[in-house]
């Protein structure tokens, strides 16, 4: 937008342009220019603030120029004009901008084109009277909207139509556009917030995002029921509203929440229309400009505590938040600035146009995250349920069976040799249905449940495991596996036997992940050959397993980790402060490969 604006600049000092930058000035209201009062000399562009520091207005201006020779017709740009004008060229009332009364017509942020008729103008001593409607600097919220005049360009009204319609773009249409968007964007966050109220922060931000677009309807708003002044001490009213919503939305987001601070807010917002109605109209600019300082020190002291947070809750939206705010706040000390006049008023409300814009990527995202929240608590649920019925299922299923088998004195007797110790009731359970059940598919569900609770009990021992031992019970499993699945199996040990233990978690997740692998050999791979290889490299325990199996489908390249068994294997892995590398491609097998510190 910045470099779109220095262009709009660059090319607005091309062409046959003649720039009015000298006038002749006087107070007053009469319907002509007055000449019996004298002029003062101003260069243009002008602002009452330093030119005319006290004027109320209305004041004029006159200008003289010559026509410039050529058969296209002429036109008149006003870049600026605060608050309205009419124009009168050789005597006659050439062009108003709309009310010259309260509520004035608000033209601030519009930029003024204006054909001349060739009748009205002479070859040479045109006279341009303008009469400027606007407030002094003491009663406007902002410096830009104090009363002033730009700089008057003459030349080829084709020209001059583009230069005026590309500023109305940037300065009036763009940042009502955004203000709509954003607009928008707030109602459906202030819903969100309000139908879920555990998610505080999307309520404030809705309320935040509603705000700033009211505030922006100053810039492309320019009929309004009341006066000018009227208007300046509502925005300043309205202002530690937005501010107290932005605070609130930064703490919430933080997952912050302090009564105090809820009081002081509000108490605020009282505070400040309260200190401009004590003041006066003629203080306005003063309160106003203390005020935002401020106001953006509490909302820099909130971005900062949520930062703190962030920072260390090791939020992954860190750093764009930091370059988010970042932005802002360098926004907001242009603007503060601009206010205090250490920066010339801009042509472009910069303010207001990437704020809104921030705003709205903001929302965006904040509506994206919530979603993919949203959706990741739906699945969740569903897969609760769903274990949760499978569980009630098996469990009837097996409670059935133990009654059909009359095994219930069996059971009671091992329930009251083993009350004490959950795990060996359980076990004792599980042995029962491995050798009383008549389905080969319970059996074998339940051996491996068995297993597996074995595995559990031997990690929960603490005791370490020799690695030799731990190589020697991976071997038989393995092999039998294999063998029994009819894949050809090879098992490469260590030369030496290793001296080296592995402590009782380790071998537990050593075993998953083993188990995991050769499950997929024999369930996915349609491999007729697997090759397992552990060695020690480095100080590290280094297990490969190879098949020659038909590899991981193309369509399924890069979302290895989305499937259940893969990121287990990963997340044991990572547990255990090592990595669990796979490769494969189609028609080559499947490489996993463990690494471990030992």
């Amino acid at each position: 937008m910045l470099l779109a604006f220095l262009l709009l600049l660059v090319g607005s000092a091309r062409g046959a342009v003649t720039v009015l930058d000298r006038a002749q000035s006087v107070q007053g209201d009469a319907v002509w220019f007055p000449v019996d009062v004298p002029a003062t000399a101003v260069p243009l562009p002008t602002e009452w603030a330093s030119a005319l520091p006290r004027a109320a207005g209305p004041v004029w201006y006159r200008l003289r120029f010559d026509a410039p020779a050529g058969d296209e017709p002429l036109a008149l740009h006003v870049e600026q004009v605060c608050t309205n004008f009419e124009v009168q060229l050789n005597g006659a009332r050439l062009y108003s901008g709309g009310r010259l009364v309260d509520p004035v017509t608000r033209n601030c942020h519009y930029p003024q084109w204006i054909p001349l008729s060739p009748a009205l103008l002479r070859p040479e001593g045109n006279r341009l009277d303008i009469k400027v409607v606007g407030l002094p600097l003491q009663q406007v919220a902002s410096r830009e909207r104090s009363g002033r005049l730009s700089a008057i360009e003459l030349g080829p009204q084709s020209e001059l139509r583009e230069r005026y319609e590309s500023r109305l773009w940037w300065n009036a249409t763009l940042p009502q556009i955004v203000a709509a968007a954003l607009l928008l964007l707030g109602v459906l966050m202030l819903a969100v917030g309000w139908l879920n109220r555990r998610e505080g922060h999307l309520l404030y931000f809705g309320l935040l995002a509603i705000g700033w677009a009211v505030l922006s309807a100053r810039i492309w708003l320019r009929e309004a029921p009341v006066g000018g002044a009227a208007i300046e001490w509502l925005v300043v009213a309205f202002v530690p509203l937005v501010a107290a919503c932005a605070v609130q939305f930064l703490l919430r987001y933080a997952g912050l929440s302090h009564r105090a601070v809820d009081a002081a807010l509000i108490a605020q917002c009282a505070i400040v229309p309260a200190s401009l109605a004590v003041a006066g109209p003629d203080r306005v600019f003063l309160l106003a400009r203390s005020w935002y300082v401020v106001l953006a020190i509490e909302v820099a002291i909130a971005a900062w505590v949520y930062l703190w947070y962030a920072w260390r809750a090791h939020r992954r939206e860190f750093w764009p938040m930091v370059v988010l705010l970042a932005g802002a706040a360098l926004v907001v000390a242009i603007e503060l600035a601009v206010q205090q006049r250490w920066l010339a008023v801009p042509g472009l409300h910069v303010l207001h146009v990437a704020l809104a814009l921030a705003f709205i990527a903001l929302g965006l995202w904040l509506m994206q995250q919530y979603a993919q929240a949203l959706g990741a608590a739906e699945a969740g649920r569903s897969t609760l349920e769903s274990r949760v019925a499978e569980i009630s299922t098996e469990i009837e299923r097996n409670y059935a069976q133990l009654a059909e088998l009359r095994v219930e004195q069996v059971t009671e007797r091992e329930r009251k040799r083993i009350a004490g110790d959950l795990h060996d009731d359980l076990g004792a359970k599980l042995l029962t249905i491995v050798h009383t059940s008549e389905s080969e598919r319970i059996s074998t569900l339940a051996r491996e449940a068995l297993e597996e609770m074995r595995l559990s009990v031997r990690g929960l021992t603490g005791k370490p495991v020799r690695l030799a031992d731990a190589l020697g019970d991976w071997r038989a499993e393995v092999m039998g596996r294999l063998t029994q699945s009819g894949v050809s199996a090879d098992w490469y040990g260590p030369p030496e036997e290793p001296q080296q233990t592995l402590s009782s978690r380790a071998y537990v997740q050593t075993t998953r992940i083993l188990r995991e692998a050769v499950s997929n050999v024999i369930k996915h791979s349609r491999a007729s050959r697997c090759t397992v290889n552990g060695a020690i490299k480095a100080g590290d325990f280094v297990l490969t397993i190879q098949d020659n199996g038909n590899g991981i489908p193309m369509e399924l390249d890069g979302k290895l980790d989305r499937g259940h068994g893969m990121a287990s294997m990963k997340h044991r892995a990572k547990q255990l402060q090592g990595q669990c590398l796979v490769e494969s491609g189609p028609g080559y097998g499947t490489v996993i490969r463990l690494t471990l510190p030992l």
